[in-house]
């Protein structure tokens, strides 16, 4: 058996999606696809927000993070697996391979904090209407956009780090990019620490902020049933929809891939490797769709830009 021990000058190879390598050319296609619809729609939005002072509301600052998250999680691995599809590009520096990881899974913890930052300025919006802007003014959409960094980088850093420790006796990742259970996995040395951290995380981040966004909403619902008009609870409700819907397509492709990479031991590895790609892109991807449809600012101000 080879053994590997980490250095600058050792590089991983990436396999793309085991089994479904005669399909890669396919594959590519609807990467591609997704990738451009990520950069228009992500794009729109945030062309919007910084050209239309009516939409320098926090509700929209927030949301503006968030596709800059969205973008930031896309364009760190979709052109990788691009090259790789298309050249036959599979090598990858460690480093870069450690790089990637951070930028990936850190994107991630941010766009998890976000939806919680999110989840509070609808809770202020429909509790406190008349303190809104008091309550939530630009500094303090200023320092969550910041809490929501420093939470990322606090708890993806420790990730890179472990692995450095680590010594490889396999140098071929059964995956699209530097996934960090993938890369755990090609070690040969003791990866309890890393494994216990990666799930640590997990449990933080999603459950915590879970909790948090729970908590939100069920203070909101109280206060929704006690809306004696009709239309004042449909609109309060309407208020919150798009949120809650990114929330769904966040969290869930998100818990299924995780739970399937630790205990689907019967389940392809091709299919670990899409639903981990899905769980990435389907957020970045619809999350301007959703704002889209449901925002009637955004949508007026994109019809106003087009008949221009």
């Amino acid at each position: 058996m080879l053994i590997f021990n980490h250095s600058s000058s050792m590089t991983f190879t990436l396999m793309g999606v085991p089994g479904l390598e005669s399909q890669h050319l396919w594959l590519s296609v609807l990467f591609a696809s997704m990738l451009l619809a990520v950069l228009i729609g992500n794009g729109v939005i945030l062309f919007l927000v910084v050209t239309e002072p009516t939409l320098h509301t926090p509700m929209y600052l927030l949301l503006a993070l968030l596709m800059v998250t969205d973008l930031a999680s896309t364009l760190a691995f979709v052109p990788k697996v691009l090259c790789l599809f298309w050249f036959g590009d599979r090598d990858i520096a460690v480093h870069g391979c450690f790089t990637q990881m951070f930028f990936i899974h850190g994107a991630s913890v941010m766009r998890s904090a976000l939806l919680v930052a999110m989840s509070f300025d609808r809770f202020v919006a429909v509790c406190e209407p008349l303190r809104y802007n008091t309550i939530l003014s630009h500094s303090l959409v200023g320092r969550l956009g910041l809490v929501a960094l420093a939470k990322s980088v606090i708890l993806i850093l420790p990730m890179p780090l472990l692995l450095q420790r680590l010594t490889f006796c396999r140098m071929i990742i059964p995956h699209t990019y530097c996934d960090h259970m993938a890369v755990v996995k090609m070690a040969c040395s003791n990866t309890r620490p890393n494994r216990i951290y990666g799930l640590f995380v997990v449990l933080l981040v999603v459950g915590l902020d879970l909790l948090l966004i729970g908590f939100s909403y069920a203070l909101i619902l109280q206060a929704v049933v006690r809306l004696n008009s009709r239309d004042a609870t449909f609109k309060a409700l309407n208020t919150c929809s798009a949120h809650l819907f990114v929330i769904l397509i966040t969290y869930v492709p998100a818990l299924f891939s995780s739970v399937t990479h630790r205990i689907g031991r019967n389940i392809p590895p091709h299919a670990h490797v899409i639903l981990a790609n899905l769980y990435l892109l389907v957020p970045s991807m619809f999350n301007p769709i959703i704002y889209g449809i449901k925002m009637k600012e955004i949508q007026d101000k994109v019809a106003k830009c087009l008949c221009r």
